[in-house]
């Protein structure tokens, strides 16, 4: 008979501790501290077995978000699957940004916003994968509009459920950027698009390798996406309306340059808790 702690120590020769108690939660359907507090519980057979091929799995690299189908972001949790990027804590900076910029009547910028309460402002995320920071937005920014595409259509069943479950409410489009939006303007427009180099080792190393990649690389230089994004972006945004976008640890300085060849005002540029700037964006004149 195995319990609970007994499984946990054997699958700690494979994982750390962290990652065997989610993943055993996960089979379980209980959470981490559930397992503490029923260390000595036996499990049965094809609890065991379930648990013994998700161990087996991520030794051999899959990513425990996409065994585990979940991945928390600004304290939700969202679905995840290969479809998707992976939600990481860095984009979360891009949030916060967004959220302090005074764009609409967000929760932590209301004090400082002029906007008033009944104020209806448009947000656009683009390229939204799990939907995490447009549900995001739209829960934390209830005044505002928001709109999410993405090129996948795997991509946006799968935001589709997030926000039914998180009951959030948005428009999701299926858009190649901008595409499918001749004609629309936004007062904020927010993107964490590709940005890694096409022959960056990283991609072939670690959970990478396992997500789209098409969410990941974008060219030689891994600006190409960005470039399409902030050239197109005036044409999109309200007078006064931001871009905020995320980009790689050392892109500061191209991005910034192609914001000021995009005409944009107000350029800034913010560090995550490395020191690292990589979150850049500017408004519309």
């Amino acid at each position: 008979m195995t319990t609970v702690a007994a499984a946990l120590a054997a699958a700690r020769a494979k994982l750390p501790a962290s990652e065997a108690r989610l993943l055993l939660g996960h089979v379980l359907g209980k959470p981490a501290a559930w397992l503490i507090t029923h260390d000595a519980d036996v499990l049965d057979e094809d609890v065991l077995l379930g648990f013994a091929s998700l161990v087996a799995r991520r030794a051999g690299g899959e990513p425990v978000a996409y065994l585990a189908g979940f991945r928390e972001f600004f304290g939700r949790e969202f679905e995840v699957s290969p479809a998707v990027l992976i939600p990481r804590p860095e984009t979360e900076l891009l949030v916060d940004v967004v959220l302090k910029s005074g764009v609409g009547a967000c929760r932590p910028a209301k004090r400082n916003s002029r906007q008033t309460e009944s104020a209806t402002v448009t947000m656009l995320d683009l390229g939204t994968g799990s939907g995490c920071i447009a549900i995001t937005l739209a829960l934390e920014c209830p005044q505002a509009r928001v709109v999410a595409v993405d090129a996948s259509a795997a991509a946006l069943a799968l935001a589709r459920r997030n926000a039914e479950r998180l009951g959030a409410q948005l428009r999701l489009l299926q858009s190649d950027w901008f595409a499918a939006l001749a004609g629309e303007r936004f007062d904020l427009i927010v993107a964490n698009p590709p940005y890694i180099a096409a022959g960056d080792p990283h991609l072939a190393a670690g959970d990478l390798r396992h997500e789209p990649s098409t969410a990941l690389s974008s060219g030689a230089d891994g600006l190409d996406d960005i470039r399409r994004i902030i050239a197109a972006t005036p044409a999109h945004l309200a007078p006064g309306g931001q871009l905020w976008l995320e980009h790689g640890y050392d892109q500061a300085e191209a991005v910034r340059e192609l914001l000021k060849a995009a005409d944009l005002a107000g350029i800034e540029q913010h560090r995550d808790l490395a020191g690292i700037v990589r979150v850049s964006g500017g408004r519309l004149r």
